[in-house]
């Protein structure tokens, strides 16, 4: 169950309740460490929330029954934990046949899985982490994709890639991530364009400069993080509850008519690419 500190929290990011009601999602990437929300776990989390029978999906088991229990025994009739690795052929199609074995088929896919990968430039990236990164990354996400799509198409379902601001503007210090990150909105378009006429809807979410786990892991310190929370319009901190709200509505039928998009989930960090000082006093 939840601490009193989480349960405020998503209290605010929650809406009226019930947007994927009987609706069967798959999560993958929905783990996190020890209780610390990441952008999986959060979207997991929420997607039950609103009513969906949820498909915990993580490579580390425990950490995936973790955000199960998280959520409580309430929800329990209406979660499943799978360990897979997403990279692997063999557990994504064993991730849909469960999925449809325990609830009948699935309704929507959220595909989180994803890492910052091989440091460096295209002078000194390591081929083979290179390799694994694009794997990771981009591979996972047309294997999950491929695996769920027969159950996704036979009902008009939903598909949201996790992307990222990296792949929208310039400057970040390596090339693996970005690349990969534009890499999963054009795979966004395309699968839109080849699946749309199935009735089944694919979008993308790209955070900003969202706290996670991930960025925790980093040991950055209170100054780097005000930076980075003044990059952005808002000049606040972001977390996965704001991707989790995202996904849950280009999941839900509030987005029946959009597909083929990418929505930036990051304070106005990509439109802080001006000229215009931050600090400017508005106008009428």
């Amino acid at each position: 169950m939840m601490g009193p500190n989480q349960l405020r929290e998503v209290a605010q990011v929650t809406g009226p309740g019930g947007r994927l009601q009987d609706r069967v999602v798959v999560v993958t990437g929905a783990g996190a460490l020890g209780d610390e929300i990441g952008n999986g776990r959060a979207i997991a989390m929420l997607a039950a929330f609103e009513g969906a029978s949820v498909v915990i999906v993580d490579r580390d088991a425990a950490s995936a029954r973790r955000t199960r229990d998280l959520l409580g025994e309430e929800y329990a009739d209406r979660t499943l934990v799978v360990r897979a690795d997403t990279t692997s052929v063999e557990d994504t199609r064993r991730v849909a046949e469960q999925a449809s074995e325990r609830f009948g088929r699935v309704d929507g896919l959220v595909n989180t899985v994803g890492v910052i990968g091989a440091p460096g430039t295209a002078a000194d990236v390591d081929p083979a982490e290179w390799a694994r990164g694009l794997e990771i990354n981009i591979t996972s996400t047309m294997l999950m994709s491929k695996a769920c799509l027969p159950d996704l198409t036979r009902g008009g379902g939903a598909i949201v890639n996790i992307a990222s601001t990296a792949a929208l503007r310039g400057g970040h210090p390596f090339l693996l991530y970005p690349t990969s990150k534009g890499a999963l909105i054009n795979m966004t378009r395309a699968m839109a364009a080849h699946h749309g006429r199935a009735g089944v809807r694919v979008n993308a979410v790209a955070p900003g400069l969202v706290e996670t786990p991930m960025v925790d892991a980093a040991s950055m310190t209170e100054e780097y993080r005000e930076t980075r929370r003044a990059a952005s319009l808002l000049g606040t901190a972001g977390t996965g509850w704001d991707v989790a709200r995202a996904v849950v509505f280009l999941l839900s039928e509030d987005a029946r008519w959009i597909t083929g998009v990418t929505i930036p989930v990051d304070a106005g960090l990509t439109a802080a690419a001006t000229d215009l000082p931050l600090d400017v006093e508005p106008t009428n």
